[in-house]
């Protein structure tokens, strides 16, 4: 590029001017603008504000001015920027749930955690709060340094003396080029008692000022989830801190509950909060809600959520938590200005720059002082030795035709300075009075102690540290206040199932995906041909397809007719009534649009020597290491890779060494061991299990148990139970041998489960109609025989599905 000066030409490689200019654009940024100083914790637009409202006089005790006129004032001397983004920096210090000690006193309105706006300048008013005075304490006595202005008219401080800990306590957050900063803000006590352990052991540790400095204190409240990053935060100067609303599970009316949300997380808008939760609830991906609103007023934030009557409020709270802004994540990162270099630091690093700037603001007071102290005894001097020779010099006076002639003449007579001699001349004859003689004694022995005092300060650093933490203890005392966030151990550290009671209960799942929990102990054991009762409320085209028996903190493995497996706790599962349809699986698991679960596992705990088998409609069987299936995503992982338009019917839990038998729906098993099947990855697609005639299909698949009997379920309601030892072991892939005898008024096998005579079994209808029966209570057969009923069935009505009843072993 060429530019043109004076009317030379200058060559320049645009490449290097582009890195020049970006780098003083990026450090103009950097230091003038995003980042605060890690000795005020402010950022340059907050010092202006402040400053002009001290020369402006806006102290607490007086009347409070038009925001307008702060605002004129930091752009006209200071601040040449958008009077918004002045206006906008002010409004923040006056706002009590952004700022956790508010700098600015506003009179009007200054907005609102719904994310209302501050009303126009014109109309508001401001004034420095107490706090404030304490950032610009001593600021006249030349403790900071001083720079020209914007345009060189007026002088503004570089730093203010910031007589607390400003940046910890109010923290910062800005976004400059290159880099970012995000300190949160902290209880005032907490980091005058972290500073005082400072100065008192300056080798302390950061894991001694964590117990201390416990953590955030946000001014609307809330909860830290755990204390990790909290400690990274302190540690390295990065951290995630995660921060959940306070929230409280209320009963009410007759057996209702809703949760009650006070507390929201730091800079969260309570308005889009409530329309997010609202959405989720629209969209049927929050369930359990019946009613939101808010109820917040001038006492106080208050959501209420209320909860459906069959919803367990712990797991409606916990998906809010998941969800929602109702569990929000801050992220720290310690950034400041440290002589005017972005550093980042750590918690004891902060301290430390914030200390020395204390120390050079005790030490520059301290000289200031002593030299006005010295200025004023050397003035009291002269005035002692014009009382001691009053006569002479009011002689000397009065024979003077001028000030000057009588100024040189106490000069020379007296051995006096200038500046003594102007102080006599300016004495009034009141001064001559015996009193006013004391005073001035009192006074000047007053002023030596001073000066002693000071010299002493300024010649022991230990001193000037117990300075500093007598007045930081005074702040504190006068301006501290109680820990608004509590910090609450890491919900990773605790577990959600101990809020869950521990009880068994009966899950169903319809043909048409509605799922339910039910208690065990909805249904009363019937004799075998009873008629069974309704077990909950179907449309004309559902019908049940599953139900099992398992405990609510047992995980449900969810298998899927495509070969994908899903994850749900059993608490998860939203209780239904004996007559309710339920919920709609698709809300709890993301199944796509042909998906059909027909395959479901409960799990007590992850074994890793456990193996769980497949087998598929078709006659295929695979065996893969329980361990792979470990860590299960939302949106399902492969289970089983399937071919030729293929179904995934069965699913065991095994160790490996057992064997397994797999019946048809035409009358058909085979028994073969488990060892025949060699062991496969995830996506395998397995091998025969057995040769199916045409038109047969694999209807089930379990696992042989010593001393136990194959019990076999058909369409129309017959079965019976045969002793597994008349099932001879086969070689994997064989056709099988005959197991029940299919005709027409038995209609084929729906089931055929391994069973105990203890057990007991649930039939379930394609009405939804349910019967429990003792398996003792079931006939025993040979394999060739067609049994006994074991359900009426009506003409329009036929068995779909059949479930033991048996406790969840956790050894199984």
């Amino acid at each position: 590029m060429e530019r043109e000066d004076n009317n030379n030409v200058i060559m320049v490689d645009i490449e290097e001017e582009m890195k020049k200019s970006y780098l003083d654009y990026a450090m103009s940024v950097i230091v003038s603008r995003a980042l605060p100083d890690v000795r005020d914790g402010l950022k340059p637009v907050h010092r202006r504000i402040l400053y002009a409202m001290n020369e402006l006089g806006l102290n607490p005790e007086k009347q409070y001015r038009k925001s307008a006129r702060v605002v004129g004032d930091v752009l006209g001397k200071y601040h040449p920027h958008g009077d918004s983004s002045v206006y906008g920096a002010m409004v923040r210090l006056a706002q009590d749930f952004n700022t956790r000690y508010l700098l600015v006193d506003g009179h009007g309105n200054f907005g609102s955690v719904d994310g209302d706006g501050a009303a126009a300048m014109r109309y508001t008013e401001v004034k420095m709060t107490k706090l404030a005075i304490e950032m610009l304490r001593d600021i006249n006595k030349e403790t900071v340094d001083y720079v020209p202005n914007f345009d060189e008219s007026l002088q503004e401080p570089v730093v203010l003396p910031s007589r607390f800990p400003n940046l910890l306590v109010n923290g910062s957050s800005g976004i400059a080029v290159g880099m970012a900063t995000n300190i949160p803000p902290h209880n005032l006590r907490e980091v005058v008692d972290g500073i005082v352990a400072m100065i008192d052991n300056p080798d302390i540790d950061i894991d001694t000022l964590i117990k201390i400095i416990k953590g955030p204190d946000f001014p609307t409240g809330a909860m830290i989830m755990g204390k990790d990053g909290i400690r990274s935060a302190y540690k390295t100067g990065r951290g995630r801190v995660i921060v959940r609303a306070k929230a409280e599970i209320e009963e009410y009316g007759k057996s209702r509950n809703r949760i009650v949300v006070t507390e929201i997380p730091y800079q969260v808008n309570k308005s889009r909060l409530i329309e997010k939760i609202a959405e989720l609830v629209r969209d049927k991906k929050l369930e359990g809600i019946s009613d939101l609103r808010d109820e917040s007023d001038r006492e106080g934030m208050r959501i209420v959520i209320e909860i459906k009557r069959d919803a367990n409020p712990n797991i409606v709270l916990n998906n809010l938590y998941k969800q929602t802004q109702l569990q929000d994540t801050f992220g720290v990162i310690m950034l400041a200005l440290v002589n005017n270099e972005p550093k980042i630091l750590n918690l004891k690093q902060v301290l430390h720059y914030y200390l020395e700037h204390q120390k050079e603001i005790i030490v520059r007071r301290t000289e200031y002082d002593l030299k006005k102290a010295e200025d004023r005894a050397h003035i009291l001097d002269g005035l002692k030795i014009a009382l001691d020779h009053i006569d002479e010099v009011i002689n000397i006076i009065r024979s003077s035709k001028e000030e000057s002639v009588a100024r040189e003449r106490l000069i020379s007579s007296f051995s006096l300075s200038e500046k003594q001699a102007q102080a006599i001349l300016d004495m009034r004859l009141r001064r001559l009075t015996g009193l006013e003689r004391e005073k001035i004694e009192a006074e000047y022995e007053e002023l030596i102690k001073q000066i002693t005092w000071f010299k002493e300060i300024l010649a022991n650093e230990r001193l000037i540290y117990q300075i500093i933490r007598e007045e930081l203890l005074e702040i504190k005392d006068k301006y501290g206040d109680e820990r608004k966030t509590s910090i609450m151990p890491s919900f990773d550290d605790i577990d959600f199932e101990d809020m869950i009671e521990e009880e068994n209960v009966v899950i169903t799942l319809t043909h048409c995906g509605y799922i339910k929990r039910l208690p065990q102990d909805t249904y009363k054991i019937q004799r075998r041909g009873g008629r069974g009762i309704t077990a909950l409320t179907t449309r004309e085209e559902d019908f049940v397809e599953h139900l099992f028996i398992t405990s609510t903190h047992d995980t449900i493995l969810f298998f899927t007719n495509e070969g994908r497996v899903y994850s749900l706790k059993a608490y998860e599962i939203p209780e239904g009534k004996r007559q309710s349809k339920g919920t709609a699986i698709i809300n709890l698991l993301s199944l796509n649009g042909k998906e059909k679960v027909n395959a479901v596992i409960p799990i007590k705990e992850y074994d890793p020597e456990s193996i769980l088998v497949f087998a598929t409609k078709n006659g295929i069987i695979k065996k893969t290491r329980f361990d792979q299936f470990k860590n299960i995503r939302k949106t399902g992982i492969i289970a089983i890779t399937l071919k030729d338009e293929d179904e995934l019917i069965g699913v065991r839990k095994t160790h490996g060494s057992k064997e397994i038998i797999i019946a048809t729906e035409n009358g058909k098993a085979i028994r073969f061991s488990e060892k025949d099947v060699r062991e496969m990855g995830r996506n395998a697609a397995g091998v025969k299990a057995i040769s199916l005639a045409k038109g047969d299909s694999v209807i089930s698949m379990d696992l042989i148990e010593d001393g136990k009997d194959l019990l076999v379920v058909s369409k129309k309601g017959y079965g019976k139970r045969t002793p597994l030892d008349e099932y001879r072991v086969q070689t994997r892939g064989g056709k099988g041998i005959l197991t029940y005898q299919v005709k027409e008024k038995t209609g084929p096998l729906v089931s055929a489960k391994v069973v105990d005579k203890t057990d007991e079994i649930m039939i379930i209808s394609l009405k939804g109609v349910i019967i429990r029966l003792e398996v003792e209570g079931i006939s025993e057969m040979g394999r060739s025989t067609q049994g006994v009923t074991l359900m009426r069935i009506e003409e329009d009505d036929k068995v779909v599905a059949v479930a033991k009843y048996v406790e969840v072993d956790e050894e199984e």
